[in-house]
């Protein structure tokens, strides 16, 4: 009876894992969006065009009475939205790994990110300020929602699953990316035939993105569990928190070894997300309707090579096939290089190559970091993993904005981003990660 009891009790949990599993991949279905529709595709342009409207004879606006350019608002605004993301993760994580309820605040920084993205149907005319606010408050509720939601991947699956668990649940938030931008894309090509006007349907499409985000966080919200807090007691302010982690990470050198070497090469891939459309349009000469077609088939394939670098992490170890997958980006830029101008067909095979490895990177490097973070400190290690990265991320625009302006050549500029690739495999290839996990306090998968 008592071994029956036990198989009974295993099998409840494993089930009682699944449903949280699958839970979890819809909350990557749910905010992902976000990303693709409103930060990549339509709300840059057009909250610069509504600051434009605001702007004086001489182009500036004046949020504060501080004068701004109109065209640097949203580039503004989103830095001022890291700077708010950096205080709040550790003082949200403290509190998830304290008092145990990490799932309310997942759902609190849910709800206001995607409020904040439903509001902005309101952005219209010369309300600049407005849509300034709400970008930043959805740009660091979704920083906050996410290091909460990496922070599940430890307790929600074991040691064996996790490069799979963590590569679906990116391949879901490609497709999620992808449909709802083939919507928006219908829905903006098309706006007359709608009876709308061009803003009106911009507008639609950005709420679309909060109503989609708030509709489907429900799942995730009903199935995950909160587990048991270490202490009881108040959180630790922001910033002392986060000190108190990275002290705490000096005990495990080598999962700060990981660390750094992934945020050398994220950085190299989040430069190649954000500057390849300047590339294309600048460089090769392209249009507005290549470039956004090229950002589909980027979420598209990433769907199918988060799939594949994760079977391929079964097969062969996630740190082997990160380390493929920084080779496949230090060829991809390589053969970038080369691309002639006006030739939208090699580009598109360049976006086809970016998509391939992009997810599957990202996916494995969040999985192997969560086998290196001590049990119970998942979110505070998490907060640093995000604080960490969005810390490092203005180093590859700056190398690619001073190889640009010292070479006069958009060409000079993507392939010096062959850096971060090659040295971020260097600094990889170098951490024992078997000893790492061991060191970490947790088992060691028998393919790492």
């Amino acid at each position: 009876m008592g071994t029956e009891t036990v198989r009974t009790e295993a099998l409840d949990e494993a089930t009682g894992l699944r449903r949280e599993q699958r839970g979890w991949y819809f909350y990557d279905w749910a905010c992902s969006v976000y990303s693709t529709s409103v930060l990549t595709v339509f709300l840059g342009p057009y909250l610069t065009s509504v600051a434009d409207h605001a702007a004086d004879a001489d182009g500036y606006v004046h949020p504060l009475g501080i004068p701004v350019r109109a065209g640097s608002f949203f580039a503004y605004s989103v830095s001022l939205s890291v700077i708010v993301a950096v205080v709040l993760m550790p003082l949200v994580a403290g509190a998830a790994d304290r008092t145990g309820r990490k799932r309310h605040l997942l759902g609190a920084a849910a709800y206001t990110g995607a409020a904040a993205t439903t509001g902005m149907f309101f952005l219209d005319g010369d309300r600049y300020l407005l849509g300034g606010l709400l970008l930043v408050v959805a740009n660091a509720a979704q920083s906050v929602a996410l290091m909460l939601y990496n922070s599940y991947l430890p307790q929600i699956a074991p040691p064996e699953e996790r490069d799979t668990v963590s590569s679906r649940g990116w391949a879901f938030g490609y497709a999620s990316g992808s449909l709802v931008l083939v919507a928006d894309l219908v829905l903006y090509s098309a706006h007359d035939s709608f009876g709308l006007s061009e803003t009106e349907a911009v507008r639609i499409c950005l709420a679309g993105a909060g109503l989609w985000w708030g509709l489907f966080a429900v799942i995730p919200l009903r199935r995950l569990r909160d587990r048991g807090g270490r202490t009881a007691g108040a959180t630790v302010p922001g910033l002392r928190q986060l000190a108190a982690t990275v002290r705490d990470m000096r005990r495990h050198p080598l999962t700060l070894s990981f660390l750094l070497a992934y945020l050398v090469y994220n950085d190299g891939i989040q430069t190649v997300i954000s500057q390849a459309s300047v590339y294309g349009s600048e460089e090769l000469g392209l249009g507005q309707s290549t470039l956004i077609g090229a950002v589909l088939m980027v979420q598209v394939l990433a769907v199918a090579g988060a799939l594949t670098m994760g079977r391929l992490a079964r097969a062969y170890g996630a740190k082997r096939t990160i380390l493929g997958s920084l080779v496949a980006w230090t060829v991809t830029l390589a053969a970038g290089y080369f691309l002639p101008a006006g030739a939208p067909v090699w580009f598109f095979v360049l976006a086809g190559g970016i998509g391939l490895v992009l997810g599957g990177s990202q996916a494995l490097s969040r999985s192997l970091f969560s086998h290196l973070v001590p049990p119970g400190k998942e979110a505070e290690y998490f907060a640093a993993y995000e604080v960490s990265d969005r810390g490092m991320s203005w180093l590859g625009p700056l190398l690619f904005g001073i190889t640009y302006q010292v070479s006069g050549s958009y060409r000079s500029a993507i392939i010096s981003l062959v850096a971060f690739f090659v040295i971020g495999f260097a600094l990889l290839a170098r951490v024992p990660v078997r000893r790492a996990i061991r060191e970490a306090g947790n088992p060691v998968p028998r393919k790492i």
